[in-house]
């Protein structure tokens, strides 16, 4: 098994960080003053792929991934990770289910999947690799505490089915949790979800990688969620959310 890391995004709503970097390598060090010298996503992720013993990762880079280069060294010394760069060249023209597309010969080794943009403790990877049981495929981390709300990611969970839905349109009373953007995927569900994948964007370029997932359950492909429970966590969208992470990362 391997880490698989999408940072190809922008992220124009950090601006100006992301100016010149890309959403993944904004930092997000301790709040206060020691906020602008702090780690990034990106070594939070990777610190976190390396304390469950994983050895190897991909990272999907586009936007600014100049940064991402100058850096490979630097990060495969500090966290051990031996890294691979995958090139989205559509990064800043199309939607994240192309750049998880472009991953696809990454998935079939098997993958712990974190979105570039989520703060997140280890506890999650470790949820996800105590869940498999070698029948599971796809399986999502899932917050099932925190109160939802229009832009959440939100997924409706059946204990015997698994997934039925996952989409940001929907009813939050609906919902059985928000997928927090790490997911488990055993290599046999790469050439499928590389298929849903490619459909999904072919669709509409600007969808996003858990369309692709839903594409999957719509063709009766049982994706699998394992609760996280109430642990600290933020997506990083705009300052608000980079101040939360902020806070957040002094507890971990």
């Amino acid at each position: 098994m391997i880490g698989l890391v999408l940072a190809a995004g922008a992220g124009r709503r950090l601006r100006p960080y992301t100016d010149s970097l890309p959403k993944a390598l904004v930092p997000v060090g301790r709040a206060g003053i020691e906020a602008e010298d702090g780690p990034t996503v990106l070594d939070l992720t990777l610190a976190n792929f390396a304390e469950v013993g994983l050895t190897e990762a991909a990272i999907i880079v586009g936007y600014r991934k100049e940064a991402v280069y100058a850096r490979k060294a630097i990060l495969e010394a500090r966290y051990g990770i031996e890294l691979t760069l995958i090139d989205n060249d559509k990064a800043e023209e199309w939607n994240n289910a192309y750049s998880l597309w472009c991953g696809r010969d990454a998935v079939r080794h098997s993958v712990i999947l974190a979105n570039g943009d989520t703060i997140h403790p280890v506890s999650v990877e470790r949820t996800l690799l105590d869940a498999r049981d070698g029948e599971k495929k796809i399986i999502l981390a899932l917050d099932t505490v925190k109160q939802l709300a229009d832009e959440e990611m939100k997924v409706v969970a059946d204990p015997v089915k698994g997934v039925r839905r996952i989409t940001k349109l929907m009813d939050p009373a609906e919902a059985t949790g928000e997928y927090i953007g790490v997911t488990l995927i055993e290599g046999e569900a790469a050439p499928e979800l590389a298929d849903a994948l490619r459909v999904t964007y072919e669709r509409d370029p600007q969808l996003y990688y858990e369309d692709g997932y839903q594409e999957l359950v719509n063709r009766g492909f049982r994706i699998d969620v394992a609760p996280i429970g109430d642990v600290p966590w933020v997506e990083i969208d705009d300052h608000d959310d980079l101040a939360r992470g902020r806070e957040i990362v002094c507890r971990y």
